[in-house]
C-alpha cells in the first residue's frame, strides 16, 4: 500500500492461545466458529513499520461485519492468512470496531469499497474506523392518535372520529427494512410518527367520505378493517407495518348521532315502560287470582266444617234423643213396673182383707148357727123363736151387708189408692213425654203444632159429629141443587172440617194445609 495509509494485517493461525480475555462490552462483535482452534491478533503497522501487539482474543469466535464476509471457507481453513490493507488515518481517532445493537433498533454499515450497505437488526458488527459509518434506526412500536375532524360522510354529514393505530418499523423483513432505512434514515422517532400519521389520516378521511354515519358507528370493526386494510399496502412499501388499528372515538356536532339514539331510546323506554306495565298488572291479576283462590278455599273450608258442624250436631241430637228416650222408657218403665208391683201388692193386701172378711162372715154365720140350733136346743117359742131367727137373721143380714160394704169400700179406697199411684205415675210418664214432646215442639217448631194439631184432628171430627150422635131426628132441607140425605149431611161434617185450618191460623199462625 502507498505510505499516507495505515496497514491492517490479519493473521489467522492454527496455534493454540492461552485462555482469551474477553473484549470490551461495547465492542463485542464476537461468533461462535466450528474450528475451535482458530485464533486472530491484529496488528496495525505504521508507514515505519513499527508494531504494536493485539490483546489475545478467544480461538473460538471469529469476526463479523465488514472484512469478516470476505473471508471464505477456504481461507478459514488455510492455516494462516494475511490481510494487509491500507486505510486512511481517522482525524478525530476513533478507534472502536466492533458495535452491538438491542432487539429494539437496527444498525447500518456503509462505505466500504462498493459493498452494499450491511443492515443489522438486534445484533453486532465489525467497522473499519474512518472508512465506514455506522448509522442506527429505531424498531420500537408507535402508537399514533389518527384524528379526523368534520370529514364529510356519504351523505354530506360531517363527523369526527379518533382511531388509534400501533405501528412499527419491521425489521426481520430485509426488503422492508431497507425502505425504512432509504426513508427514515437520519430522521426521529417524531418525524415517522409524523410521516406515518399523516399517511393514516389520510386513508381515514377517505374510507369515511365512502361510508355513512350509521355504518360507521354501528359497525366499527368493518370500518377498523378497511383502515388497516388500506394503510397497511402504503405503510408496508415505506418499510412500517401496522401492528393494530382500533376505531376510538365519533362525533358530531350536528347531534346526528344523538338523534338517531333518540328514536331507539324513546322506543327502549317505551317498551320498558309498556314491559313494566304489563309486568305490574299480570302481578295484580296474579295476586287477586290467588287472593280470590285463598278466599274460596277458606269458604270452602268454613263452608266444610260448617257442614261437619251440622252433622256433628244433627248425629248429637240424634244420639241425644234416642239415649233420653232410651233413658226416659226405662225410666217409665221402671216406674210403671214398681207402680204394677205396688198395685199387685195392694190387690194381694185387697185379698187377704177379703179374705178376713169372708172368714169372719163364715164365723158370724156358723156363730148364727150355733145360736140357731142352741134356740132350736132349747125348744123357744115358735113365735119368738122365729122372731129370734128373724131378728138374728136380720141382724146378720146387716151385719153381713155392712162387713160386705165396709169390705167393698176397702177394696175400693185400695184400689182407687192404687189406680191414683198408677195415674199419678202415668201422669208423671206423660208430663215427661210432654216435656219432651215440647223440646221437641220447640226444635222442629211449625212441623210440631202441626203434627199435634194432625194427632187432635180425628177427635175433633168426633166432638164435631157428637151432637149429631145423639140427636134423636134429623131433618134436611134441600134447594133442590145439591145431595141430599146421608151425603148432604156428611158434607156438611166435611165443610165444617174444611172450616178447621183457617181457624187453626188464625188461633196458631201454622198453615196445616201446607
Amino acid at each position: 500500500m502507498r505510505s499516507g495509509y495505515s496497514s491492517l494485517i490479519l493473521l489467522i493461525s492454527r496455534v493454540p492461545m492461552p485462555e482469551p480475555v474477553p473484549p470490551p462490552r461495547e465492542c463485542v462483535s464476537w461468533k461462535p466458529c466450528r474450528h475451535s482452534q482458530l485464533s486472530a491478533s491484529f496488528r496495525t503497522t505504521s508507514r515505519t513499520e513499527s508494531t504494536s501487539s493485539a490483546p489475545s482474543v478467544n480461538p473460538d469466535w471469529v469476526v463479523v461485519g465488514g472484512i469478516s464476509r470476505a473471508l471464505s471457507e477456504d481461507s478459514v481453513r488455510s492455516p494462516s492468512l494475511v490481510a494487509d490493507m491500507s486505510v486512511p488515518n481517522c482525524e478525530n481517532g476513533s478507534t472502536n470496531m466492533f458495535y452491538t445493537c438491542g432487539p429494539n433498533e437496527a444498525m447500518v454499515v456503509s462505505g466500504f469499497c462498493r459493498s452494499p450497505p450491511v443492515m443489522i437488526a438486534g445484533g453486532r458488527v465489525f467497522v473499519f474506523p474512518c472508512i465506514q459509518q455506522i448509522q442506527r434506526i429505531s424498531l420500537n412500536t408507535l402508537t399514533l392518535n389518527v384524528k379526523s375532524d368534520k370529514v364529510y360522510t356519504r351523505h354530506g354529514v360531517p363527523v369526527s372520529v379518533t382511531g388509534i393505530a400501533q405501528m412499527k418499523i419491521q425489521g426481520q423483513n430485509k426488503q422492508m427494512l431497507a425502505a425504512a432505512c432509504q426513508m427514515f434514515m437520519g430522521k426521529s422517532e417524531a418525524e415517522i410518527a409524523h410521516i406515518a400519521l399523516e399517511t393514516l389520516e389520510g386513508h381515514q378521511r377517505a374510507i369515511i367520505a365512502h361510508l355513512t354515519v350509521e355504518e360507521i358507528y354501528k359497525d366499527r370493526k368493518k370500518f377498523s378493517e378497511q383502515v388497516f386494510k388500506v394503510a397497511s399496502s402504503d405503510l408496508v412499501n415505506m418499510g412500517i407495518s401496522v401492528v393494530s388499528y382500533t376505531l376510538k372515538d365519533v362525533h358530531d356536532d350536528q347531534d346526528y348521532l344523538h338523534s338517531l339514539g333518540k328514536a331507539r331510546t324513546a322506543q327502549v323506554q317505551k317498551d320498558a315502560r309498556i314491559g313494566e306495565a304489563l309486568n305490574k298488572r299480570d302481578a295484580v291479576i296474579r295476586e287477586a287470582h290467588a287472593m280470590q283462590e285463598k278466599i274460596s278455599a277458606q269458604y270452602r273450608n268454613e263452608i266444610d266444617m260448617a257442614k261437619a258442624q251440622r252433622d256433628y250436631e244433627l248425629k248429637k241430637a240424634a244420639y241425644d234423643i234416642e239415649v233420653n228416650t232410651k233413658k226416659a222408657e226405662s225410666e217409665m218403665a221402671f216406674q210403671l213396673q214398681v207402680a204394677k208391683t205396688k198395685q199387685r201388692i195392694e190387690e194381694e193386701k185387697m185379698q187377704v182383707q177379703v179374705v178376713e172378711r169372708a172368714q169372719q162372715i163364715m164365723l158370724q154365720e156358723q156363730e148364727i148357727t150355733r145360736r140357731e140350733k142352741e134356740l132350736e136346743a132349747k125348744v123357744k117359742k115358735p113365735a119368738e123363736a122365729e122372731r129370734y131367727r128373724l131378728e138374728k137373721l136380720a141382724e146378720a143380714q146387716r151385719m153381713k151387708m155392712i162387713m160386705e160394704a165396709e169390705a167393698e169400700a176397702e177394696s175400693i179406697r185400695v184400689k182407687g189408692e192404687a189406680e191414683a199411684f198408677a195415674v199419678e205415675a202415668k201422669g208423671r210418664a206423660e208430663a215427661e213425654q210432654m216435656a219432651k214432646k215440647a223440646e221437641a215442639f220447640r226444635e222442629y217448631k211449625d212441623g210440631a203444632m202441626v203434627d199435634m194439631l194432625l194427632e187432635k184432628l180425628p177427635l175433633m171430627a168426633e166432638e164435631i159429629s157428637r151432637p149429631l150422635c145423639e140427636a134423636n131426628k134429623v131433618t134436611m132441607v134441600s134447594s133442590g141443587g145439591g145431595d141430599v140425605g146421608a151425603a148432604k149431611l156428611a158434607g156438611e161434617v166435611l165443610e165444617i172440617m174444611t172450616r178447621l185450618p183457617e181457624a187453626v191460623e188464625k188461633l196458631t199462625g201454622v198453615n196445616i194445609s201446607q
